[in-house]
């Protein structure tokens, strides 16, 4: 991380500037935060957890034909990623209610929903991600009608894809979080996958017991938090077998 201009830092990741033009340099940190920055913590090795997890992911999805700006991994905590114009919006994909929406409707958590819900909030700290709808968005400049029409198409595609490939691990897609940024190559745009899937920003259970693997474990002081983000890193066959043998989880069925 010495010599490279720092371009931006953020909770969770710091970005530096890439090694050629149009590129960043992504670096994961084991700083942990909920409740918008009220409570922070260290988990130890998540930073190199999530940047696996992520790594992965987000290789299967370009793999199926979704657009991220992910380029390959460097080393433990940095990948290469290509720099896009961040869209202040971040798409939330529920398909269990769980979190905020358990307590803004009153529904049980563990309730599975009727269909996937998708759910708009501004990206800003000051305001503590505020959720919005599409005139918001729209009105105010922060995204076009077709960049949201591409957004949820994305998103919609990334909810089945990795519904799937958790639920084969014996893992549940309860929901999760993406964000995206428009690439601009030869004064054409797209709008790609960016930031980060890990189980910062997505909640997984165990679908025989319920038990979360996720940042929620650290939202909710459940303890063993690192035992989870391997226990998922695991189960994608990322970590080595026997580097995780202290977390008592059953194992996805054959």
């Amino acid at each position: 991380m010495t010599r490279r201009r720092r371009i931006y830092e953020g909770k969770a990741k710091v970005l530096f500037e890439g090694p050629e033009p149009g590129t960043l340099v992504q670096y994961f940190k084991d700083d942990a935060t909920a409740f918008h920055n009220q409570k922070h913590g260290i988990i130890t090795g998540k930073g190199v957890l999530n940047n696996r997890i992520s790594e992965y992911l987000m290789t299967k999805l370009g793999e199926i034909g979704v657009p991220t700006h992910f380029v390959r991994r460097l080393n433990m905590r940095e990948q290469l990623v290509r720099e896009v114009e961040i869209i202040p919006i971040e798409l939330v994909v529920r398909n269990v209610a769980a979190g905020s929406l358990s307590k803004r409707f009153g529904i049980p958590e563990g309730t599975q929903l009727p269909r996937s819900i998708m759910e708009y909030y501004y990206k800003s700290d000051e305001l503590n991600d505020p959720i919005v709808s599409e005139e918001h968005i729209t009105a105010f400049g922060w995204a076009t009608p077709q960049d949201l029409d591409d957004m949820m198409a994305l998103s919609l595609r990334i909810n089945d894809y990795l519904s799937g490939l958790f639920l084969g691990i014996g893992l549940k897609l309860v929901d999760f979080k993406v964000e995206f940024g428009r690439l601009w190559e030869n004064d054409e745009m797209r709008i790609v996958l960016a930031d980060e899937i890990s189980p910062d920003n997505c909640r997984l259970w165990d679908v025989k017991t319920n038990q979360k693997l996720d940042k929620d474990r650290f939202r909710e002081d459940l303890g063993r938090v690192e035992e989870a983000y391997q226990e998922v890193a695991r189960r994608l066959g990322i970590l080595p077998e026997g580097g995780v043998d202290t977390f008592n989880t059953p194992k996805p069925a054959p």
